[in-house]
């Protein structure tokens, strides 16, 4: 089990969507440096995303104690991850 608040980020490096997402998520996620982060390649063959039931990428899943708190599918902007963010419950 991941212990405290994290955030699994679904893509590949390649995707267009993951790469527009990308400093969206570095700004949102400035403000809770506290919180991991973790970037998982996912593709054809690889099972961890088909278990979280990631479908489109990127796909980013909040997670506090190994339970999802929240989940955004291509967000388009800062506020809809700093939302995501403020669900962990945690402080900067």
């Amino acid at each position: 089990m991941l212990a405290g608040a994290a955030v699994l980020e679904f893509g590949a490096s390649w995707c267009g969507f993951c790469q527009a997402a990308r400093p969206l998520f570095q700004q949102a996620h400035a403000g809770h440096s506290h919180v991991r982060h973790l970037q998982i390649e996912d593709g054809k063959g690889k099972r961890l995303g088909r278990t979280f039931g990631v479908k489109l990428w990127p796909t980013f899943v909040f997670l506090r104690d190994g339970k999802e708190v929240a989940r955004l599918v291509r967000p388009r902007s800062v506020e809809q991850l700093q939302d995501a963010f403020r669900l962990l419950g945690t402080a900067s």
